[in-house]
């Protein structure tokens, strides 16, 4: 994406305080975006938003949201908050992933399946799902879902995050 390019664009990144998410955030910073950018810890994502500031790219917005417990509510709000600061949104980047546990499924720890779940499948869901008349205002609305190849190809011991792969590869 070149300089400039998105500029007045509205993109909310999900995951955005490292790896792939905050050098997606870095990439439509640099090309003029706001990039709303969403993680579960403020700490990390004002680092984040220091590294993106330093760089002399387009301010961020920084919007922290646990999503393996937000509520529909939570979701209401973000989407208010959006409604009310930009009144539309331009792209919606499904990046926050856990991996889970490398594991026979007879070992695998209840509660990590449903965390996996929630974070990498259930949480992208009512995300969409809220934000959606919002993508809708805009003039050319993307939702980008990152997977990966154990989402594609079945493989043992990949739990959790090879079936949230799996299921977000039909969404």
């Amino acid at each position: 994406v070149r300089e400039g390019e998105l500029k007045g664009k509205v993109i909310l990144v999900t995951g955005a305080n490292r790896g792939f998410g905050l050098a997606m955030t870095m990439d439509l910073s640099k090309a003029g975006a706001t990039v709303i950018m969403l993680g579960r810890d403020l700490g990390s994502l004002e680092y984040a938003y220091d590294a993106v500031i330093d760089k002399g790219f387009q301010e961020p917005i920084l919007y922290p949201l646990d999503i393996e417990g937000a509520t529909p509510e939570n979701y209401q709000s973000l989407q208010d908050d959006i409604f009310n600061q930009f009144e539309k949104l331009d792209g919606l980047i499904h990046n926050a992933a856990i991996l889970g546990t490398m594991m026979p499924v007879d070992q695998y720890d209840i509660k990590l399946w449903y965390s996996t779940l929630q974070i990498n499948l259930n949480g992208p869901f009512m995300l969409t799902q809220f934000l959606i008349p919002l993508l809708n205002k805009s003039d050319d609305a993307r939702i980008l879902f990152l997977s990966a190849e154990q989402g594609r190809e079945a493989k043992a011991y990949w739990g959790a995050y090879g079936v949230s792969k799996f299921a977000v590869e039909g969404f």
